[in-house]
């Protein structure tokens, strides 16, 4: 009987050393539980697209091909003439026909371009010239006494006619190189009149009459 109790105790013993040692130890830590509702869905895999916030660029529509610009030209462009006698008209013109003791003629010029094509010629003062006669006698040259002149050089496009913009006024008093400071000049008498003019080398074909009275 006495063995019996001390084997009956060793082996309540035995079985509560049992379960500490396992209470302790917990071999079933090392191991993870399958739970099918917190297993993780597959990775994505690493060769596929990966998605972007950014939408993708749109794909420019094609353009048609346009046709290659045309060649430049070459050569130069002809240089324009200087206009010559056969190419230009030239006018004297005066204001009136007749004027009386107190007026004084405005005279001006024409010129026109009869060609076909476009010419330069130069307008300027330096190449203006108004000649006065009567008869055989010159009376008056814009020349004798003008004191500044300048160049004006101008294209004239084809069958284009210009005129002076401020007359040249004739203070009915005969000119000459030596007078041109003089307040005492002769002055001219009744009677009829001819202006010559000239411009850029060319001369007026005619000469334009008119009457002092």
């Amino acid at each position: 009987m006495y063995r019996r109790r001390r084997l009956v105790l060793v082996l309540a013993v035995l079985v509560i050393a049992a379960a500490v040692a396992l209470a302790i130890w917990q071999p079933w830590r090392g191991w993870a539980v399958a739970d099918p509702a917190r297993t993780p869905s597959p990775s994505t895999s690493s060769s596929g697209p990966t998605p972007s916030d950014t939408p993708p660029a749109e794909t420019a529509p094609a353009t048609e091909t346009s046709a290659p610009p045309a060649p430049e030209p070459s050569g130069t462009e002809p240089a324009i003439a200087a206009c010559t006698t056969s190419d230009i008209s030239v006018l004297a013109v005066t204001d009136k026909d007749s004027y009386s003791g107190d007026e004084q003629p405005q005279l001006s010029i024409t010129l026109s371009n009869t060609s076909p094509n476009p010419c330069l010629i130069n307008v300027g003062t330096a190449t203006q010239g108004f000649v006065i006669t009567s008869g055989s006698d010159t009376w008056w040259r814009s020349t004798d006494c003008q004191t500044e002149s300048s160049d004006q050089v101008v294209q004239l496009s084809a069958g284009q006619t210009v005129s002076s913009v401020t007359p040249l006024a004739w203070d009915r008093t005969r000119s000459s190189v030596d007078s041109c400071e003089s307040t005492s000049r002769p002055r001219a008498p009744a009677g009829y009149f001819h202006l010559q003019v000239s411009i850029g080398g060319i001369q007026g074909a005619d000469t334009k009459m008119f009457q002092l009275r």
